[in-house]
């Protein structure tokens, strides 16, 4: 009984079927058109772990310019912190003892 689906199911079981075969042939055929199409969008986390330590050895050596020139012209202190707001350096503010 359930080999021969009733009148509107055998119907959506046959459009199901000829879509499934649309699919995989518009698959095929795009895959056989474009060699890149089989390459994966996403990158594995290797490369990305690759990438946050080549960005981390960036973000250092233009702190470490950053620094080097506010030593050299200004006549203020100067410290390497991260910033919520980007900076790569702030300004350090000597505390006074109150007299």
């Amino acid at each position: 009984m359930a080999a021969n689906p009733p009148g509107p199911d055998k119907n959506r079981a046959a459009i199901l079927a000829e879509l499934n075969k649309e699919k995989r042939r518009l698959i095929q055929s795009q895959s056989m058109n474009s060699p890149g199409a089989s390459i994966p969008l996403s990158r594995p986390a290797v490369n990305k772990e690759f990438r946050d330590q080549a960005e981390q050895q960036h973000i250092a050596a233009q702190q470490k310019a950053a620094l080097q020139h506010a030593h050299a012209h200004s006549s203020g202190f100067f410290i390497t912190q991260d910033s919520s707001f980007g900076n790569l350096i702030l300004p350090v503010l000597p505390r006074l003892d109150p007299e």
